[in-house]
């Protein structure tokens, strides 16, 4: 019996794209006036940011280090401040009698302001927010740290995401069981660890 869920933010609890054209509005101008400063296509950089650090998509796409800098300038201070709904069936998640912790990469006034207006704080034990741009943190190591603090042995703790290159990547190194939540079937041809697409599925890994 697991003892502790590690749930991811990001398109795991809300869909990132119900709100990413409103949020990220003044960056993708600064994008599209830009356009000769990162490679590929905007379009996909722009569906990568709801998905990515920024950090990360900036790498893939070769951003300049100026474009990269102004960008920082205007995420690092970004909030959001409207209502967000979460995933209908999110309310599964709080029927499980169990701890839950949340575990989420990018700006810490961001991924806060989205705790929030999601209505979420009392809904786990702790909440972790890893800023990858400013700090050499990994979701890896707050997994440690969560093991460590709280005495779980890796079988006795579940990691849930929709990233299997960040948090399921970073479980499976630990030996922790990890899901890939997939609810917007963006990996159809993904199987090396379970998915589901449902928290009601969740039961059947318990």
């Amino acid at each position: 019996m697991k003892k502790a869920l590690i749930l991811d933010l990001d398109n795991t609890l809300f869909s990132t794209t119900s709100i990413g054209d409103k949020l990220f509005a003044d960056l993708y101008y600064l994008l599209e006036i830009n356009g000769n400063e990162f490679e590929g296509n905007l379009e996909d950089i722009k569906t990568d940011i709801n998905r990515k650090p920024f950090s990360v998509v900036a790498k893939q796409y070769s951003m300049s280090q100026l474009l990269y800098n102004e960008s920082l300038q205007l995420l690092v201070n970004l909030t959001y401040n409207e209502p967000i709904e979460p995933f209908p069936d999110y309310n599964e998640v709080n029927k499980i009698a169990c701890d839950k912790f949340l575990v989420t990469s990018g700006f810490p006034k961001l991924q806060n302001s989205k705790v929030r207006q999601l209505g979420i704080e009392n809904d786990f034990k702790e909440i972790y927010i890893v800023d990858t741009v400013m700090t050499n943190d990994t979701k890896k190591k707050i997994f440690e740290s969560i093991l460590h603090d709280f005495n779980y042995d890796v079988s006795e703790v579940l990691v849930i995401g929709d990233d299997p290159e960040s948090e399921i990547a970073a479980a499976k190194e630990l030996g922790i069981d990890a899901i890939v939540y997939d609810k917007l079937n963006a990996f159809k041809d993904y199987f090396a660890t379970p998915k589901i697409s449902d928290f009601s599925q969740l039961q059947n890994y318990l």
